[in-house]
């Protein structure tokens, strides 16, 4: 029995001695391998404006231009916002009012350049009374882009510290992004294409969009119903959503003369698009109706200036424009011009606190 029981044994020894002699081999062998296999090759760091398409001499060139210590220069500014005003004028006519575009009074679109249109009783309605600005002094206004420059830049208290808060197309402002880009809003510009393609032209159920007014609280809500013809119709819808739905936001339409006005003058400054950002229109309107203007979003490179990480389009998203319209490095060019002559403040990265 016992010589039995030990053959098993001595096999089940002999078996486990082999399994632990080719485990020993294998792991020495595994180890050599892993000793001599060659490290793996370190990411190498983004080049800087790797995606900028050519750009990086004239952003190594915006840089330096920027870098320069900033002062606000009282006579440049008060130099150009008098060139602005003698040929725009828009701080009376910038936005329609019943003041100044009564019943009958035919409004001849800025886009469509045969197009006219007679104001009717109907229409006339839906102008706001009187001009917006008459009567306030405005000292500090932040105009805020949409540029993916805001992403991670903790701008939102200086933005919303500024007395006017101007943001353009409808921006999302929550989940996040109030850090960045703050939350105050006295006025924001909606271009028609977002109503067309974000609530159906707002030809069906109209609640959706008069909800997402709320976040701009009691603002002014802009379109520019009288560029072209097909703008008109849904932007006089956006105008009845906000009556309908009893929004806090009001709606009011750019002046076309005003446009108009404003492209051919900065025309006159070099700039030669076919039409003009909503970007360098508000700084436009910001430069007559307030003294200290403050930039914010402005950044048309896909690097960031100063981290040189890629950008997205937007700080919310990377939505590409459709069709190219504006020349954006151009106007950017000029607004920094701008900057350094003390007339405006760009602000390009962080914002720090107590920055100004």
């Amino acid at each position: 029995m016992r010589g039995q029981v030990s053959k098993p044994l001595f096999m089940i020894t002999l078996l486990c001695a082999g399994s632990l002699m080719t485990t020993i081999i294998c792991y020495v062998f595994d180890s050599n391998v892993e000793a001599q296999r060659p490290l793996p090759k370190k990411k190498s760091a983004p080049q800087p404006f790797d995606t900028c398409k050519g750009c990086s001499e004239v952003v190594n060139k915006a840089l330096k231009r920027y870098s320069q210590t900033w002062k606000w220069q009282e006579e440049n500014y008060k130099k150009f916002r008098s060139q602005l005003s003698s040929n725009c004028h828009g701080f009376d006519k910038a936005i329609i009012t019943q003041a100044n575009t009564p019943v009958g009074s035919k409004l001849a679109y800025d886009g469509d350049k045969k197009r006219t249109l007679q104001v009717t009783p109907e229409i006339f309605t839906t102008f706001i009374k009187e001009n917006p600005f008459l009567n306030k002094k405005l000292d500090t206004c932040a105009v805020v882009g949409n540029g993916g420059i805001l992403t991670n830049s903790s701008c939102g208290k200086m933005i919303d510290s500024a007395q006017f808060v101007i943001r353009c197309n409808l921006p999302p402002l929550q989940n996040g992004y109030e850090k960045h880009v703050g939350v105050k809003t006295d006025l924001v510009t909606a271009n028609p294409s977002i109503l067309v393609e974000k609530y159906g032209a707002l030809m069906g159920r109209r609640r959706p969009f008069a909800e997402s007014l709320r976040i701009y609280g009691n603002s002014l809500l802009l379109l520019p119903a009288f560029s072209y013809g097909y703008n008109t119709p849904v932007s006089l819808r956006a105008a009845y959503t906000t009556e309908d739905f009893e929004s806090p936001a009001q709606a009011v339409f750019f002046n076309p003369d005003y446009l108009r006005n404003l492209s051919i003058f900065w025309r006159s400054q070099g700039l030669r698009a076919a039409r003009l950002s909503t970007g360098i229109i508000m700084a436009s309107l910001a430069l007559e109706a307030c003294t200290n203007v403050y930039l914010y979003g402005f950044w048309p490179f896909s690097n960031h200036p100063h981290a040189l990480q890629t950008l997205t389009n937007h700080y919310y998203d990377d939505r590409k424009p459709r069709t190219v319209f504006h020349a954006m490095p151009v106007e950017f060019d000029l607004l920094l011009r701008l900057h350094t002559e003390g007339v405006l403040r760009l602000h390009l990265g962080e914002c720090r606190p107590g920055e100004k």
